[in-house]
C-alpha cells in the first residue's frame, strides 16, 4: 500500500512533532491522518494501543508520543521505562497483530556523546546511552524490534534537539531566560554541548517521505550542520533580543539532574542516499524566527 493511500495514526498528536506530522499529512495529502492523544491513547495505559488500533484500523502508526523531560527521566527512571519503552512494546505488538506498519521516533541520546572526531553518529555506530532518558529510548527501539522484527514494516527514526511550535522549546526558553535578566547581564549558555538542531516542520515531511522511499530500517533525520548550545542561543538572541550578550559556561559547571551528552550530532547520509535531505539548520532557524516574529510559534 502506498503512503498516499494509507490511514496514518499519529501518537502524541498534540505535541511538538506529532502536531507537525498531522499538519503535514493534512497539508500535503500524503495520507489520512488519525490523531491519537490522551486520554484515548495514553503511554501509561497498556490497553490503549489495542483499543485505538481496533477502533481506527490504521495502516501505519507514527509513534511521536514520549516522555522527553530528560531531567525528569533521571529522577524517575522506572517511569521513563514505562512511558518510553514498555509503551512502545504494547504499541508494536498491537501493530504486529493487525498487520500495521510502525515508525518509532527515537533520539540521539542512545549514543554516549563521547565522540571526538567531529563526525556525526551513523545508524551503525554502537549505542551506549549515558542517562535514563537515552536508556529508555534505546529500550523502546529494542521493544519495537522484538515485537515486529528489524525489517520491512518497522522504521526507527532517530532525531535530535527538536524545536518548533507549540512553544517552550529551546529558542523560546532562551528568550524567556534573557528577559528575566537585567539588560547589562550576559546570559550564561553551555559552550561544549553540540548537537543537531532540528525543526519539526522539516522533520515531519521527511518522516512521511521515508514511509514511501524505504520498506523499513533505522534512519537518522536531522537538519544539516551542527551547533553548540551557545551558537544556537546566540543566533536566536540576535533576532529576538538584539543587543543581549551571552556568556559561555562549561557543561561541568552547569548543574542538572541528568548526565548530558557533549556530542549529540547525527549523520543523516543514509536518508540522503534515498533523496531525503533536510536543509541546514541555519536556514530552518531563519524560517522559525520569521514565524516567531510574526507571532505564530
Amino acid at each position: 500500500m502506498s503512503a498516499a493511500a494509507a490511514r496514518i495514526a499519529v501518537t502524541g498528536a498534540g505535541g511538538r512533532l506529532g502536531s507537525a506530522v498531522v499538519a503535514a499529512l493534512t497539508r500535503d495529502g500524503t495520507g489520512i491522518p488519525l490523531p491519537w492523544s490522551r486520554p484515548a491513547y495514553d503511554l501509561e495505559d497498556s490497553g490503549s494501543a489495542v483499543r485505538a488500533m481496533r477502533l481506527d484500523r490504521p495502516d501505519v502508526v507514527i509513534h511521536c508520543a514520549a516522555w522527553t523531560d530528560v531531567d525528569g527521566c533521571a529522577g524517575d527512571p522506572r517511569l521513563a521505562m514505562r512511558r518510553n519503552a514498555e509503551a512502545v512494546g504494547f504499541l508494536a505488538r498491537a501493530c504486529a497483530d493487525q498487520g500495521a506498519r510502525l515508525m518509532v521516533i527515537s533520539s540521539n541520546e542512545v549514543f554516549d556523546g563521547e565522540r571526538t572526531d567531529g563526525l556525526g553518529y551513523s545508524e551503525d555506530d554502537p549505542v551506549s546511552p549515558r542517562n535514563a532518558y537515552g536508556a529508555s529510548k534505546l529500550a523502546g527501539e529494542l521493544e519495537a524490534r522484538r515485537e515486529m522484527g528489524d525489517g520491512s514494516g518497522l522504521w526507527i527514526v532517530r532525531t535530535a534537539w527538536l524545536y518548533g511550535p507549540p512553544g517552550n522549546d529551546f529558542p523560546a526558553k532562551i528568550v524567556a531566560a534573557s528577559d528575566r535578566l537585567p539588560d547589562d547581564v550576559a546570559l550564561p549558555v553551555v559552550i561544549d554541548e553540540t548537537g543537531s538542531p532540528t525543526y519539526t516542520v522539516d522533520l515531519a515531511p521527511a518522516c512521511l517521505r521515508l514511509l514511501g522511499e524505504s520498506p523499513g530500517g533505522t534512519y537518522h533525520l536531522v537538519n544539516g550542520g551542527s551547533a553548540s548550545r551557545l551558537e544556537w542561543a546566540t543566533r536566536v538572541l540576535a533576532r529576538r533580543r538584539p543587543g543581549r550578550s551571552t556568556r559561555p559556561v562549561l557543561l561541568r559547571d552547569w548543574v542538572r539532574a541528568s548526565d548530558t551528552q557533549p556530542w549529540g550530532v547525527l549523520d543523516g547520509r543514509r536518508a540522503a542516499d534515498l533523496g531525503i535531505r533536510m536543509r541546514h539548520w541555519h536556514d530552518a532557524m531563519a524560517v522559525y524566527l520569521d514565524a516567531a516574529e510574526a507571532g505564530h510559534p
